[in-house]
């Protein structure tokens, strides 16, 4: 009986590697290339920034929340680790004004949601047009671009056979699958989109824990705003425009309820890499890039009709 429940609780996770397994069978007899490490190293590279705003919305949608805002934070992260760059600041000091950026957001997140009980779709549908909004004013909506080799490195240089935003990402998922699993915290997140007010009435301080979930999410964003500016020796204002439907899409990919209190931080690293395989695959094909936003969508339907699917069939 408890195999089977626990069969049962990672089935997602089996099915979505199932699924990537077929994927990379299917393109690798596309080119020879496709299985090359040059390639699977690219792929990593290029989902880590995916992979890091995942995680923290990992967090967020397993507390019964959604975080709309992780995109623009990205951005503006980036926008202000540059103009403070450009403005004379040494790039760790920069870095961490761009990293304080994003934490005072996911602050004002948690504040709203947890204390004046604004439905987080609109809270973050909010602060994502803040975000949006600062990253061009202080740009001018102009990109700002021309960093140090120690900015840059962080976005193309090399670790012996890494590159630093795959090390990165790597460094914050150990980091969440620890506090997923092993913590008080990341069990709360969990009860708290499982049921918050049973959670309340054991007497755990219920607006902390929502309110640092929302902070983790953002610090996550302020990585991946990071590794955007960083690999593109550029700060865009609008850079991070729509990455929050990918991470999304990973993390109801991996198994997490839309409705909370189920989640999966392999199964979210999983998804990200279906959805960062599926985009390699069809640039390799020469696929038009504009359909990649076509295809995630349908997957993000499609995961989530899933989801309700096997909600309804546990209850």
């Amino acid at each position: 009986m408890e195999m089977r429940v626990r069969l049962q609780r990672i089935f997602p996770q089996l099915l979505l590697s199932g699924v990537l397994l077929l994927l990379i069978v299917a393109l690798s007899l596309t080119s020879e290339y496709f299985l090359s490490w040059e390639n699977f190293r690219n792929i990593l590279d290029q989902s880590s920034v995916h992979i890091l705003l995942a995680i923290g919305m990992t967090f967020v949608i397993a507390s019964g929340g959604i975080d709309l805002s992780v995109g623009n934070v990205a951005a503006l992260s980036g926008v202000v680790m540059a103009v403070a760059m450009k403005s004379g600041t040494e790039v760790l000091p920069a870095v961490f004004l761009g990293f304080l950026t994003a934490l005072l957001f996911g602050l004002v997140n948690g504040l709203v949601i947890s204390y004046i009980k604004v439905n987080p779709f609109i809270t973050t549908l909010a602060t994502m047009s803040i975000a949006r909004g600062a990253a061009l004013i202080l740009t001018g909506g102009v990109s700002i671009y021309g960093f140090s080799a120690d900015f840059k490195f962080w976005g193309t240089g090399s670790i012996g056979p890494i590159n630093p935003p795959i090390l990165l990402a790597f460094i914050f998922l150990i980091v969440g699958l620890f506090l997923l699993s092993y913590t008080l915290w990341g069990k709360y997140s969990l009860a708290l989109g499982g049921n918050g007010e049973a959670l309340r009435r054991t007497g755990a301080n219920v607006n902390f824990y929502q309110i640092s979930i929302y902070c983790f999410s953002t610090l996550c964003a302020a990585a991946a705003g990071l590794i955007m500016t960083a690999r593109l020796n550029s700060a865009a204002p609008l850079a991070g425009a729509t990455y929050e439907m990918n991470a999304i899409a990973a993390v109801v990919l991996g198994g997490a309820s839309m409705k909370g209190g189920k989640a999966s931080i392999f199964g979210t690293f999983i998804g990200c890499l279906t959805l960062g395989v599926l985009r390699n695959g069809l640039t390799m094909l020469a696929v038009p890039t504009y359909y990649q936003q076509l295809f995630t969508g349908i997957i993000i339907l499609v995961a989530i009709i899933v989801s309700e699917l096997r909600s309804k069939a546990e209850q």
